[in-house]
């Protein structure tokens, strides 16, 4: 079998800097918000070329954190993507924001246009939450015109995209607030969870660090109420040691997959979902589009032949539960894009373990499909 992620494969490559950094760690005595977690910040920030990292407990603190540091309050609307893991919205509905939604283009990613336009319609907006879905970066250019022409407070969403780029310029550098996720299906994942908190301004930084920690600006002293949503030692020495140094290798091989996998898959039933025009992705997934009614019975036929498939996202935001029991939201506008990718995205495995052989086999598979 062919997986999504293979873990083990991993252990395999990464097995010794774990151990090592682990035992590092243990014998330190220091477990929580020390020295390992200030090496990986650090390291983390010059990666990006950003000024500060600030590790959190896991992707989604990180968003809140973000919006909290930005100053959002309860009754604040916030524009942000339909189609997305859940957790994206959960951190605004967490703040006791309105969460607004528009739809996506054809890549997944938040259609700016739309929300350009929605903007100029209503004044009282002045969060946005785009998502770099996929792994793909949205049009950083567009998005900065956005945010000055709109005095945008923005927390770019980087979950799934770790490196990518738009033109040269690294995601996450546009909004005042990246968020990233270190779940260990990600590009850089750690041995459980963890995320962090990007920034250029030192006062945000320092907003974070104070809100990651029970909303502390010194020992026993509380300002606000805050979190506790801390990256660990160990979690930020294994990032740190093992994953991080590798992270640009790994990456490469994902795009070689990735060309590989659209070279293979043409003139079939299924396609690719597109990679918007300038953008340098990190391929997160694979995404492709069938048919919705053939969809079940398309991955059934990749898992009889040896292929792991996955799905993403197959729910609209707008259309679950939790969202609805919350109470305020708003949609604007038909969700086409965002639907169409529901309803018919499938994911190919993508982590770069994969081999080449592996690669075409599912290519194979793919291509065999005739619905």
């Amino acid at each position: 079998m062919i997986p999504l992620n293979d873990f083990r494969a991993q252990w395999s490559v990464v097995r010794a800097d774990v151990l090592a950094a682990a035992e590092r760690v243990g014998a330190s005595g220091r477990y929580i918000l020390g020295p390992e977690v200030e090496r990986f910040e650090s390291a983390l920030a010059s990666t990006w070329g950003t000024a500060h990292a600030v590790g959190v407990g896991n992707g989604l603190d990180a968003i809140e954190i973000g919006l909290r540091a930005l100053g959002i309050r309860p009754g604040d609307s916030v524009l942000t993507s339909p189609l997305s893991a859940f957790a994206t919205t959960l951190a605004v509905m967490r703040c006791g924001g309105v969460p607004v939604f528009v739809d996506t283009d054809a890549s997944g990613l938040l259609d700016l246009e739309r929300c350009r336009e929605l903007l100029s319609r209503d004044a009282t907006i002045r969060f946005l939450v785009p998502v770099h879905l996929y792994g793909h970066c949205l049009d950083l250019e567009r998005l900065e015109a956005l945010r000055a022409e709109f005095d945008l407070r923005i927390v770019e969403d980087c979950a799934q995209a770790i490196g990518a780029r738009f033109r040269g310029r690294a995601g996450g550098t546009v909004g005042q607030v990246a968020a990233v996720s270190f779940y260990p299906t990600k590009n850089l994942g750690a041995l459980g969870d963890g995320g962090a908190v990007l920034t250029a301004d030192s006062t945000l930084a320092g907003h974070a660090r104070a809100l990651r920690h029970y909303g502390q600006s010194a020992t026993y002293v509380h300002d606000e109420a805050g979190l506790n949503s801390r990256l660990d030692e160990l979690h930020a020495a294994v990032l740190c040691d093992a994953f991080l140094p590798r992270l640009a290798e790994w990456t490469a091989r994902r795009a070689a997959i990735a060309a590989r996998y659209r070279s293979g898959i043409r003139a079939c039933a299924i396609r690719p979902v597109m990679v918007p025009d300038g953008s340098e992705s990190v391929w997160h997934l694979f995404p492709v589009l069938c048919r919705p009614m053939h969809r079940d019975a398309f991955r059934a036929q990749l898992l009889r032949a040896g292929v792991s498939t996955g799905l993403h996202y197959p729910r609209l935001i707008p259309e679950q539960a939790a969202l609805h029991d919350y109470g305020p939201y708003e949609v604007h506008g038909p969700l086409e894009n965002a639907r169409t990718l529901a309803e018919g995205e499938v994911s190919l495995p993508m982590h770069p373990f994969l081999t080449d052989e592996s690669v075409d086999r599912v290519v194979a598979a793919v291509r065999a499909w005739a619905g």
